[in-house]
C-alpha cells in the first residue's frame, strides 16, 4: 500500500493533468459530435441514422466544420483550466501552435473516417461515429495531450522555488560556479 501511496504522490500532478484534459475533451466532444451527425445525418442526438443532413455525401468537410467548433471551445478549457499552472508564452503563439496541432489530430480522425467510408465503404452513422469519434478521436487525443505539454504549454511555473530564492544582487551570484558563500572573482 506504501508504494502505490508513494507512486500517486510522485504522479499526482500529471493525473490531475490528465483527468482535467479529459472532461476539457469530453466537452469537446459533447460539442463536435451534435454538430457532425446533424451536418451529415440530420440528428444532432447522435440516436440513429435519420436520414441525410446537408453535407451527407462530404462528410470531411463535416467533421473539419464540427472538429473547428470544438478546438475553439477545448482551447479555453485547456488555456485556463487543465494548464493554467503552466507559463503563458503569448496567447497568439499558443492559440497557433495549439491550433496547428489540433489540425494534426482532425488528420487522424479524417484519416480513420476515411477510412471507414472509401475503403471499407461503410457509410451509416454507427460506422462513421466509430471510425472518426471513437478511434480517430482517440487516437488523435493521445497525440493532442502529448503535444500541448511538449510544445503549447511547455513549462511549469515553479511558485515555491520563485518565492524563496531570492533574486541575485550581483552578476558573480549568477555564476554557476558560485558557491553561495561568496562571489567568484576571476
Amino acid at each position: 500500500m506504501k508504494l502505490v501511496t508513494k507512486l500517486y504522490h510522485q504522479f499526482q500532478h500529471l493525473v490531475h493533468e490528465v483527468a482535467k484534459f479529459g472532461l476539457v475533451g469530453v466537452l469537446g466532444l459533447v460539442v463536435d459530435l451534435p454538430i457532425y451527425n446533424w451536418l451529415v445525418f440530420n440528428n444532432p442526438l447522435v440516436l440513429a441514422d435519420s436520414g441525410e443532413g446537408m453535407l451527407h455525401h462530404k462528410p470531411l468537410t463535416a467533421k473539419l466544420i464540427s472538429t473547428t467548433v470544438a478546438t475553439i471551445v477545448t482551447y479555453f478549457g485547456n488555456r485556463y483550466w487543465t494548464w493554467r499552472h503552466r507559463e503563458r508564452s503569448g496567447l497568439h503563439r499558443e492559440y497557433v501552435l495549439f491550433f496547428v496541432l489540433n489540425g494534426i489530430g482532425l488528420l487522424i480522425a479524417a484519416g480513420c473516417l476515411a477510412f471507414s467510408r472509401y475503403v471499407l465503404d461503410l457509410h451509416t452513422w454507427l460506422s462513421d461515429n466509430i471510425a472518426a469519434n471513437f478511434i480517430g478521436l482517440g487516437l488523435g487525443t493521445l497525440f493532442r495531450f502529448w503535444s500541448y505539454r511538449k510544445f503549447v504549454f511547455k513549462e511549469e511555473i515553479a511558485l515555491d522555488e520563485a518565492e524563496h530564492t531570492p533574486a541575485p544582487d550581483s552578476p558573480a551570484e549568477l555564476d554557476g560556479e558560485s558557491t553561495g558563500d561568496l562571489p567568484v572573482v576571476r
